[in-house]
């Protein structure tokens, strides 16, 4: 499939999945079939987005639940970094994980749990981890406070590695290898930061965010591309046709995680617009990630 083609079934694929999820009991006799086999083609798909977000919005995280039910995601990896440009002191770490124990307890059988940390503070920092882990979290979500290369993330790392979880690590946005966004600080982490940590620890998992949230995502996928420990997640709403298939092409299908980052139409329509068989797309929609999951024992129908 050319470019301008995928394009092309893209935009349809997303304008018809926000078209679609509002037809629930439309009972016209002149309804967009083409619309409604869509939906069903979606919804047919189990579905654990591996990149979202609740908020401290009053209307949160009911719509998050919400946009959820209308696409059919089963499960939703959550968390709730720090503020871009703060200091990342404990007490903003911890009221941040506060909020997910908080949506986890009022959705349980929907959300998964990520907790956030920052490694400046290493003794809070492993306090709050084991802190998380006793509420049922499991995994990482890291910000820009510091690179995931730095050497005070290997404690960390290294208790990851022991706990069989993934870190997943927020990409600076912008084009990383020009030019960054404005608001991105100094030691946001580059895609030559996850190939250094990925070589010290090749035992450890890590997860390069929103490879469709504004970075420089070509570079990113030809830098991790030797290191299997390093997956990615597609989420973002920046909706550059070629992002699946260039990961498909240089990652491979069994490294490629389903996301939305609040971005639920785009997230679900990258992957249904791509040019896959009914395998790769159970496989980054639910089971890539599920398989993470179940080296630590919290993978879902275990």
């Amino acid at each position: 499939m050319n470019r301008r083609k995928f394009f092309s079934t893209g935009a349809v694929s997303v304008s018809g999945i926000a078209l679609g999820v509002h037809m629930t009991g439309f009972t016209s006799k002149e309804k967009p079939v083409e619309e409604n086999d869509l939906m069903k083609e979606v919804m047919k798909y189990r579905k654990i987005d591996s990149h979202a977000h609740v908020y401290t919005t009053a209307d949160s995280p009911e719509t998050q639940i919400g946009f959820a039910d209308r696409l059919g995601i089963e499960k939703l990896v959550i968390s709730r970094p720090m503020a871009p440009g703060s200091k990342g002191l404990p007490e903003e770490f911890i009221a941040c994980n506060d909020l997910i124990i908080k949506s986890m307890a009022k959705y349980p059988d929907r959300f998964i749990g990520q907790p956030t940390i920052n490694p400046a503070f290493p003794k809070e920092a492993m306090e709050e981890i084991k802190r998380c882990m006793d509420h049922g979290m499991t995994g990482l979500k890291l910000y820009n406070h510091v690179k995931i290369s730095d050497p005070l993330f290997y404690p960390v790392i290294e208790k990851y590695i022991d706990m069989k979880m993934i870190i997943l690590m927020h990409m600076g946005i912008g084009k990383s290898r020009v030019i960054f966004d404005a608001r991105e600080p100094e030691n946001v982490s580059t895609p030559d930061d996850f190939v250094m940590v990925a070589e010290r620890y090749p035992e450890a998992m890590f997860q390069l965010a929103h490879l469709s949230g504004g970075g420089d995502w070509l570079d990113a996928c030809k830098a991790v591309k030797p290191y299997p420990n390093v997956f990615v997640d597609v989420s973002g709403s920046n909706n550059e046709a070629d992002v699946i298939p260039y990961a498909m092409e240089h990652v491979g299908e069994d490294r490629i995680f389903f996301g939305c980052d609040n971005s639920f139409f785009q997230g679900v329509g990258h992957v249904m617009a791509a040019d896959l068989t009914d395998t790769q797309r159970k496989k980054i929609f639910f089971d890539n990630y599920n398989n993470i999951l179940k080296k630590s024992g919290n993978h879902v129908d275990r």
